[in-house]
């Protein structure tokens, strides 16, 4: 190849260098991060209840009826457009209960001025957290009311709930006198009630995962 030509190639490699540069940045940052929307196919079958498994509908958590630590009824309007992070406890739990506590109220911290995001934990022990009991358990952890709903309510509708809605626990049951249920998960529900994540609520690593994927969340509504 003559010089000429070697040269005439290289100016072309050059004028065309930062065109290259520019579409790869761009492919590299205008494609955000999307978080998966789960349905019931997309968990382990152990996790869902036998009523809804294998299940090709779309899923979205059923209405809720309950009554938090200010025995203030809430419902699914009160998490009408929000973001929120659920999670099922009960307070005399001596063990993982006081952890996930702590992440949550980090969580709280985290998003305190983000009006867009909420949390609520649900008692797996209604008969015994009584709205006195939620209360103290509130003040305890540091939650902040209408930030934080800590609830109880009816066991059947909590358990069916957990099982058919937030699909937080692999054992089956009917919610009755002898069933209980116990689960380190933190569910997160975006806007339109669905699935978005799971995490373990007493996993640093994974509580700082679930931190970002709010974020990510937020940014699909911009």
């Amino acid at each position: 190849m003559s010089a000429s030509k070697k040269t005439k190639y290289s100016f072309i490699a050059i004028a065309l260098l930062p065109i290259c540069v520019g579409l790869f940045l761009f492919l590299l940052f205008s494609t955000e991060k999307k978080l998966p929307i789960f349905n019931a196919t997309d968990f382990n079958s152990e996790l869902v209840d036998l009523s809804i498994q294998g299940s090709l509908n779309k899923h979205k958590v059923a209405n809720f009826s309950l009554i938090d630590q200010n025995n203030t009824p809430i419902t699914q309007e009160n998490y009408k457009d929000k973001i929120y992070v659920a999670d099922f406890f009960f307070t005399r739990c001596p063990n993982i209960c006081p952890i996930m506590a702590n992440h949550m109220k980090k969580l709280q911290k985290a998003f305190l001025n983000d009006d867009d995001v909420m949390f609520l934990s649900m008692s797996v022990t209604p008969e015994i957290d009584s709205v006195s009991v939620l209360r103290k358990y509130a003040n305890k952890h540091g939650a902040i009311d209408g930030k934080w709903h800590i609830t109880t309510g009816d066991k059947k509708h909590i358990y069916e709930l957990a099982r058919k809605s937030y699909f937080a626990v692999i054992n089956q049951g009917d919610g009755g006198l002898q069933d209980f249920i116990h689960t380190p998960n933190f569910i997160l529900i975006d806007k339109k009630n669905r699935i978005r994540g799971v995490y373990n609520g007493t996993s640093d690593k994974d509580v700082s995962r679930l931190a970002i994927d709010i974020k990510t969340l937020q940014k699909e509504d911009l």
